[in-house]
């Protein structure tokens, strides 16, 4: 099944191009089925990028997806048009009173910012703690992950002096819990984040349980018992480029960065980089809805507890 968004939203030709099967919202409201509701906070900078790349991954699933897109505040950005965000995102104020079956909780390039620094950090953590009752499974990536630790297990921000950035190699644990069926024992994901994240610390400090992590770069996904809290460190849905555009970004910005591991072919910045863990990132994301979201989501979402 498809997932729904607004017809004129950027990422629908995108995905129409791809042979991605989308569906327009007056078709999908004639269909006899209860779809599931997911929530984004996109917080990246690219929302058109982000949103796009994220749809691609809830789209790789037999179930129809209703997706909704929310903004931290109505702030103007120079990276996305003013007018995509007035069209196509809506405020916390507008859905908080409602219940969700999913809610994805992007990164944010807010690395080396203390928590306190962050000037939408009351609204994050307040939106966060309404996710605990809300919604029937929070997705969070990168920063997002880092920081909703802090808000749910009061866990200090570890940043590291150096980026962590490419493709690592991650080992998978706990093979037959259904947020990992089908993984590999060994999978690459895109990392790009200065934040720490020790599994020890967080098996030691917290309920979570570590489904990967890599010695190098350390917990990648970890999950509360109940699935409602899950964390993934990395980005699964970043594009072939995203990394190379991240490094030709830090370079103009003066930050010297250290080119991205194991990402261009023979480290050579000339040639191409590909994608290599596209089919890991789809399964994630379609474990993660089928298995945390529409196996245990209430038919009727106003018996969420």
């Amino acid at each position: 099944m498809p997932i729904r968004i607004p017809d004129d939203l950027p990422a629908s030709s995108i995905l129409k191009s791809e042979n991605i099967f989308t569906m327009s919202e007056s078709r999908a409201s004639h269909q006899n089925i209860r779809p599931l509701r997911v929530l984004i906070l996109n917080l990246m900078p690219k929302k058109i990028e982000t949103e796009t790349q994220l749809m691609r991954l809830l789209s790789n699933t037999p179930l129809q997806v209703d997706i909704e897109l929310l903004r931290v505040d109505a702030r103007a950005t120079k990276n996305t048009p003013q007018k995509h965000l007035d069209n196509f995102y809506g405020d916390f104020e507008r859905v908080k009173d409602q219940k969700w079956d999913g809610f994805i909780v992007t990164g944010a390039p807010l690395g080396t910012i203390p928590f306190e620094n962050v000037y939408y950090w009351e609204k994050f953590t307040e939106i966060v703690n309404w996710s605990r009752h809300n919604v029937t499974s929070t997705l969070f990536l990168c920063w997002a992950a880092q920081a909703a630790l802090k808000v749910l297990y009061d866990l200090d921000k570890v940043t590291r002096d150096d980026k962590l950035s490419g493709i690592y190699a991650h080992q998978t644990h706990h093979h037959h819990h259904p947020l990992v069926r089908g993984f590999d024992d060994e999978f690459w994901a895109p990392l790009s984040r200065y934040a720490e994240f020790n599994s020890q610390e967080i098996k030691d400090k917290t309920d979570l349980t570590v489904f990967a992590d890599a010695p190098d770069a350390g917990m990648y996904l970890a999950a509360s018992p109940d699935c409602r809290q899950v964390f993934i460190t990395g980005h699964p849905e970043y594009d072939a480029s995203t990394l190379k555009n991240e490094y030709l970004r830090d370079i103009e910005e003066g930050l010297k960065p250290i080119q991205p591991v194991n990402y261009y072919p023979n480290n050579d910045e000339k040639e191409a980089p590909r994608a290599i863990w596209r089919s890991h990132g789809n399964l994630l994301y379609s474990n993660w809805l089928n298995y945390c979201v529409y196996q245990v989501t209430p038919y009727d979402l106003t018996e969420l507890t």
